[in-house]
């Protein structure tokens, strides 16, 4: 008999796509229950074109103007099975946290942490506030990055499992 799967969620993650759009967004994404973008979308069609492959939740960046900072807030804060999240584009992560953000993520009990900005993949887990931090890097061609990369992973109950790293070539 094989396991039964009800609630498990398939989550697709990018960062800085700075308005550009890949078709591999389409390919490794085609498969999850939502996509997470956090922030410096740059063009609202990047938005429309990944909304279209799943539900998106989006945040706005620094980069982000006009349609994109209407439709996406700053920060984001939701649940998804067990699991607390909290989504920005400035965030820093555990050990340089940016100003305030430690004392948010403390007080509302967040269990998995995703921001953007700094072009840098991490993924790293916090010991002293209990929860996951994610940068998926950046997916899209500007900035200093030599590698574009996004994510995939499941939320199953509260476990976060199954984290694929995929670097976009090309």
């Amino acid at each position: 008999m094989s396991p039964i799967f009800l609630n498990m969620k398939r989550i697709g993650l990018l960062s800085d796509t700075h308005s550009c759009w890949d078709e591999k967004y389409v390919t490794y994404f085609s498969g999850c229950d939502e996509i997470w973008h956090a922030g410096d979308i740059g063009d609202i069609s990047i938005v429309e074109r990944l909304e279209r492959i799943a539900p998106l939740r989006a945040v706005s960046g620094n980069v982000d103007h006009g349609f994109v900072r209407q439709e996406c807030p700053a920060m984001m804060k939701f649940k998804v099975e067990d699991v607390k999240v909290f989504m920005t584009h400035i965030g820093g992560y555990p050990g340089k946290y940016s100003p305030g953000i430690k004392k948010l993520l403390r007080e509302n009990q967040i269990n998995l942490f995703i921001d953007g900005h700094s072009h840098i993949l991490k993924v790293i887990y916090d010991n002293e506030l209990n929860l996951l931090h994610i940068n998926p890097g950046a997916a899209g061609k500007q900035g200093w990055h030599n590698k574009r990369t996004i994510i995939r992973f499941v939320i199953d109950q509260e476990n976060i499992k199954d984290l694929e790293v995929i670097e976009l070539v090309g």
